[in-house]
């Protein structure tokens, strides 16, 4: 069953690449079975994705399972109801990304975690580009942000980036003195 048990079928598999990553083993391609990875296709989700977010959890102790499972769920469900479960076939390039030092008002990164967001929706990350990597984190923890939502906000305004960028300032800290009460 590829949806009934869905949570639980997410959650093994990220345990057992998060055992396979603490035991030595490297390289996404190696994790998962002919069934686990068409499962994984069926979610729209790749191997590399859990590999990324294993690798993150054993050296740096996050992201939780809690926070991979909640932004794996919001690219899910967008492959399921707007792609209607159908990949693109398309990779962004890793040079197309803003620069990390890119800013839209005054805001550091947003414009390259926007076009990272918009790539994860659609499934087009390239295997080196990790939506939620430690630069991603570090946005996200300095404007109070969890990733699944800033995801889930995306999604909802996709061709709107001004609306992304007054979300981002009316929940951070830095913008909003009601935000950091």
């Amino acid at each position: 069953m590829k949806h009934y048990n869905y949570q639980q079928t997410l959650e093994s598999l990220w345990q057992k690449a998060v055992n396979q990553y603490q035991a030595g083993q490297r390289g996404s391609d190696t994790y998962f079975n002919a069934e686990e990875t068409q499962w994984l296709r069926d979610n729209g989700i790749t191997p590399q994705e859990i590999y990324d977010f294993a690798e993150d959890f054993n050296n740096y102790g996050d992201p939780d399972f809690l926070t991979f499972a909640l932004v794996t769920d919001v690219r899910r469900s967008y492959f399921l109801k707007v792609m209607r479960g159908e990949y693109t076939g398309k990779t962004v390039n890793p040079a197309d990304y803003p620069a990390k030092t890119d800013e839209i008002d005054g805001i550091v990164w947003l414009p390259r975690l926007i076009k990272k967001a918009k790539a994860k929706l659609r499934g087009e990350l390239d295997l080196d580009t990790m939506y939620g990597c430690g630069g991603d984190r570090n946005f996200f923890k300095t404007h109070d942000i969890a990733p699944s939502d800033f995801l889930r906000f995306v999604e909802q305004h996709m061709d709107d980036e001004q609306a992304v960028v007054e979300w981002v300032k009316l929940r951070s800290p830095q913008f909003n003195a009601i935000g950091a009460e």
